[in-house]
């Protein structure tokens, strides 16, 4: 059980039949009345996001979530294959629990897998991927403007804005989480 009064960023708990997740907290006690706990809170099954106060000795049961590494494998349509690294077992998940950064992960690359009690509700690719540029305009000389970008096609078939510098079969690295460019890869 945890206890509102000690809520701390990133401690998950049910309430409701939901798994929770403290995003912001803050411990208000007023000159007059009563001490609460203002909480901006994230639902980690849907990703909504909502404020809400509690009373600091509201108690709710600890959620765990379980993050296991594992590879990607392949797709097939809708369902995409993982194998766990120990049992070396093969598990599909549907394309609706994969966020935006996964159109960065190619296949044999590990992933965090988020489950709660079995349920599989999201995954983390790695923040940071080193992927092949496969289509691009090509750079001309003198194209030296600060800041200027064109678009890229990497080989997991995203696209993403790159510097004028960048040709096809370059490395680079590209933030997961952003999908931005950070440089060549070494």
């Amino acid at each position: 059980m945890v206890m509102a009064g000690d809520f701390r960023n990133g401690v998950t708990f049910e309430m409701d039949g939901q798994v929770l997740q403290v995003i912001e907290f803050q411990h208000v006690k007023p000159g007059k009345g009563a001490a609460f706990v203002r909480t901006k809170i994230k639902n980690v099954i849907s990703g909504s996001v909502v404020e809400r106060t509690f009373n600091p000795t509201d108690k709710f049961p600890t959620a765990y979530i379980e993050r296991k590494d594992m590879q990607y494998l392949y797709n097939d349509g809708d369902l995409y294959y993982f194998m766990d690294l120990e049992s070396f077992e093969q598990m599909p998940i549907s394309s609706d629990v994969l966020p935006d950064g996964f159109k960065f992960v190619k296949e044999e690359m590990t992933v965090k897998i988020l489950s709660y009690k079995g349920n599989v509700f999201g995954i983390e690719p790695p923040n940071f991927v080193d992927l092949a540029v496969s289509a691009t305009d090509p750079g001309f000389k003198g194209d030296t403007a600060t800041n200027a970008t064109k678009p890229a096609t990497l080989e997991t078939g995203a696209e993403i804005k790159v510097p004028l510098f960048i040709d096809i079969g370059d490395m680079i690295t590209i933030d997961t989480r952003t999908g931005e460019y950070l440089g060549r890869a070494k």
